[in-house]
């Protein structure tokens, strides 16, 4: 393994995306001189608070927020999601969701919605809150959350896969959750929006981002996020059109070998790639792939160390046949046209000497 991974060939963009340099940049100063805290009347306090205000306007702009206050920092959609979800008096969320959601919900004792394959079913009973993702994490099926509005008091949607890297409607949805690693950001820095009834905050005292999120707020980090925020609005149709010139690629490469299929449907991001594979075990492809210098993975970054089968996969009906030989390529703006089409040489070479050796 080289000591200096290209990050062209990091195909893992729905895990986390590389802190864009233009980001760090802007971050640096409040590493450094401008160390202040946010809610100190004196100037210093006062200049970490302009920077974080600003970061809120450009965060709001990105998912089309009506208005900056609607936007809460925090550590990340994981915290944004249990802040909701444990919050709700009753909840269905659908089976698809990231184990954040999941798990929470389980441990509430909420209930999860039926599904006909890809096709989410209201539930019999209306419920306070209903969460659906945007996008999905592992098969990148995207999904309107807002036309389930009418089916509950509330709608929560996990916005993480979609939110700078398509356009983000927020149309009937009263919560929202997204992390800025996933685009170019730093780690450790998210955000939740809240149109208009504030959950009950998880973390109390101090009083921090008007009592929903207390704590001492992460200046650089939100500083971060905000340029993040501001190059992802600038740059989302080029953006676009990068990750579906290397899913084409990918497609094309793979085209005349056997027994493979894309999950997902229809409607899908093009920044994630579900690929199945019969006769073979993911996690092999994921490690072979790795010894020539290619990061892809067999699943959510979160569960990739489990050895249960995709839940996601599972809730699809798949047969076992695909479930264990499905990874995940995703794309992102560091990625070249240059390396996926080496990435769908080697897929296709290590897929057939794996199965040539069974």
């Amino acid at each position: 393994m080289s000591d200096s991974p290209d990050p062209s060939r990091y195909f893992d963009n729905a895990a986390t995306t590389p802190l864009d340099p233009r980001v760090l940049r802007e971050m640096l100063p409040f590493l450094e001189g401008d160390f202040g805290n946010a809610h100190s009347l004196h100037s210093f306090g006062q200049r970490a608070r302009h920077a974080v205000d600003l970061a809120r306007e450009r965060v709001a702009r990105l998912i089309q927020a009506e208005d900056p206050s609607q936007i809460t920092f925090n550590s990340g959609a994981t915290e944004g999601n249990n802040t909701v979800i444990r919050s709700a008096g009753d909840a269905s969320v659908s089976p698809f969701e990231h184990s954040s959601v999941r798990e929470t919900a389980e441990l509430m004792g909420f209930s999860y919605l039926e599904n006909q394959g890809l096709e989410l079913l209201p539930p019999c009973r209306r419920p306070e809150l209903i969460s659906l993702m945007a996008v999905n994490n592992e098969i990148g099926t995207i999904w309107n959350p807002g036309t389930l509005s009418r089916a509950a008091d509330a709608i929560h949607s996990d916005i993480t896969q979609a939110a700078g890297k398509i356009p983000c409607s927020l149309d009937g949805i009263e919560y929202a959750t997204f992390s800025a690693h996933k685009f170019y950001g730093p780690k450790g820095i998210g955000a939740l929006y809240c149109r208009s009834f504030p959950p009950k905050p998880l973390l109390t005292g101090g009083e921090q981002e008007n009592g929903i999120r207390s704590g001492t707020l992460n200046v650089p980090g939100i500083v971060g996020m905000g340029g993040a925020a501001l190059l992802a609005y600038d740059e989302m149709d080029a953006n676009l059109a990068h990750a579906q010139k290397l899913r084409s690629i990918i497609l094309d490469g793979l085209e005349g070998l056997s027994d493979w299929q894309a999950q997902g449907g229809q409607q899908v991001s093009p920044y994630i790639l579900s690929l199945s594979f019969a006769s073979i075990e993911g996690e092999t492809l994921v490690v072979e792939l790795d010894r020539l210098g290619f990061a892809i993975s067999s699943g959510a970054a979160c569960s990739s160390r489990s050895t249960e089968p995709s839940h996601v996969l599972t809730a699809l009906n798949l047969p076992k046949t695909w479930l264990r030989g499905t990874v995940r390529v995703s794309f992102g703006r560091f990625c070249s046209a240059e390396s996926a089409q080496i990435l769908s040489q080697s897929i296709r070479l290590v897929v057939e000497r794996l199965r040539s050796m069974k």
